[in-house]
C-alpha cells in the first residue's frame, strides 16, 4: 500500500497540531522504519536554548506512532492504539535539526496478528533515537504501545 508522507502531515496539522506548530514533520516511513525531523527555532526551545524535550517527545512518538497507525489501517481491522508507558534519556543539547529514527515496525505485525486472533490486548516496545546535523545521539525514547481490536 502507498503511504502519502503529505497526509501523515496534514493529520498532523489537524489532529496534532502542536506538533504540527513546532515543526515535526515525517520524511520516510514504510512498515519496517520511519524518520521525523525537527529543528531547533525560537518557538520549541527551552530556557537553555536548546530543543525543549517535549518537542523531542512529540517527535519521537510520531515516529513510532505513525507506522502502528498505517499497520491498523493496513490490517482493515477496527483497532485501537495507546501508549501505554514510555522513558527517555537526553544524552547531548538538541540544536539545529533533530531527526528521529525507529526501525521496530517489525513489531507491530506481530502483535496486531495477535491481538485479531485472540481478541486480548498485546503490548510493545518501540525505540526512537534522535540525531543531531553532526549524526550524534541527542535523545532515545522508548515507547509501549498497546493496541486492541474495538468492541
Amino acid at each position: 500500500m502507498a503511504v502519502s508522507i503529505g497526509k501523515f502531515n496534514v493529520f498532523t496539522f489537524f489532529k496534532l497540531p502542536s506538533a504540527w506548530w513546532c515543526g515535526v514533520r515525517l520524511k520516510y516511513i514504510d512498515n519496517g522504519k520511519a524518520v521525523v525531523a525537527v529543528r531547533h527555532r525560537w518557538f520549541n526551545q527551552n530556557p537553555f536554548k536548546s530543543l525543549f524535550w517535549a518537542v523531542q517527545g512529540m517527535a519521537a512518538e510520531f515516529a513510532t506512532g505513525a507506522m502502528v497507525s498505517m499497520q491498523i489501517r493496513e490490517s482493515g481491522q477496527n483497532i485501537s492504539m495507546l501508549v501505554a508507558n514510555n522513558n527517555a534519556n537526553f544524552s547531548k543539547k538538541a540544536t539545529g535539526k533533530i531527526t528521529f529514527t525507529c526501525e521496530d515496525g517489525h513489531l507491530i505485525k506481530d502483535a496486531l496478528d495477535k491481538t485479531i486472533a485472540t481478541g486480548e490486548g498485546q503490548t510493545f516496545w518501540m525505540r526512537s533515537v534522535g540525531v543531531n546535523e553532526e549524526g550524534t545521539v541527542v535523545s532515545t525514547f522508548n515507547f509501549e504501545w498497546t493496541v486492541r481490536l474495538k468492541p
